[in-house]
């Protein structure tokens, strides 16, 4: 009797250990990624820099603070004047990204126009959705071809036409390619013969859009590259003082590195007020 009563009180442990301890096999929510994570892939992606991950752009962002803060350190024998340009160093990498993102964008704005073109021409003929979309991997515009390409073998691999519609929208990540995306696969899933004259309408505010933007943009420019110069002045003038040892001598008292740090401060709240006043917002991907 007591070995019984020992071994359901230890099954009965076991069980409650199981219960708190093992895994659960349930399956979970996906998690949410963070807003400027999301805005990071993004803008790698629009760089051209599928290959590079967030946590690449940060190593290499620590490796270049290295290398400029003991190149300056080499030259200049301040610890404080090389710290600081290796805060500059270290914002460089995702600077690069930004820029390259940013002028990708803008080269493919005026060309999503033609690509739209082209598949309302497809449509027109005959094709199907799928056969429609795969054919601008020939005859849309250059730099959208490769992602079209990879729609269009990923379309005869799988057949499954809104799986391979969000590989497409993860592989542009574009505003414009999503509103393309989900009107197709709106189409495909309701059904109905408004597309064209969707897609003639959509061609037509794009070009529109792309118009205006770039007169802003060349009106606007000045001042953004007003504030890239005021940013850049006084940081250029201290790398030039950087090799005089009787001039850098000041900036290794307490003094001095507070001086460069309110500088630093300063600079990075005047840049960002004045791009912000001058840059016209990017549109946001709202049907990620």
């Amino acid at each position: 009797m007591g070995a019984l009563v020992g071994l359901v009180g230890g099954a009965g442990l076991f069980c409650t250990w199981w219960a708190c301890w093992a895994p659960d096999e349930r399956p979970r929510p996906p998690r949410r990624r963070s807003r400027r994570g999301e805005a990071l892939r993004d803008e790698l992606v629009q760089a051209d820099m599928r290959g590079v991950s967030p946590a690449a752009l940060a190593t290499a962002a620590a490796v270049c603070a290295l290398l400029v803060g003991l190149g300056v350190l080499a030259v200049s024998g301040s610890p404080v004047v090389a710290a600081a340009f290796a805060v500059i160093a270290a914002v460089g990498p995702r600077t690069l990204v930004r820029a390259r993102a940013r002028a990708r964008r803008t080269s493919t704005r005026e060309q999503w126009p033609e690509a739209v073109d082209h598949l309302t021409s497809g449509i027109r003929a005959g094709l199907s959705l799928p056969e429609a979309v795969a054919q601008l991997s020939v005859r849309g515009p250059v730099e959208l071809r490769p992602a079209f390409a990879a729609f269009a073998e990923d379309y005869r691999a799988t057949g499954r036409f809104g799986d391979c519609l969000d590989r497409l929208k993860e592989s542009l990540a574009d505003p414009v390619a999503d509103r393309i995306v989900e009107s197709l696969r709106l189409t495909r899933e309701v059904g109905g013969s408004d597309l064209g004259r969707l897609l003639r309408t959509l061609s037509a505010f794009l070009r529109e859009d792309a118009r205006t933007r770039s007169e802003l943009e060349a009106r606007q420019s000045w001042t953004v590259n007003g504030a890239r110069l005021a940013v850049a002045a006084p940081w250029l003038v201290l790398a030039l003082l950087a090799s005089r040892p009787e001039a850098v001598d000041a900036y290794d008292t307490p003094t001095g590195a507070l001086v460069l740090a309110v500088g630093g401060a300063a600079s990075v709240v005047a840049y960002r007020l004045m791009v912000r006043l001058g840059r016209l917002p990017d549109e946001a991907r709202v049907l990620r």
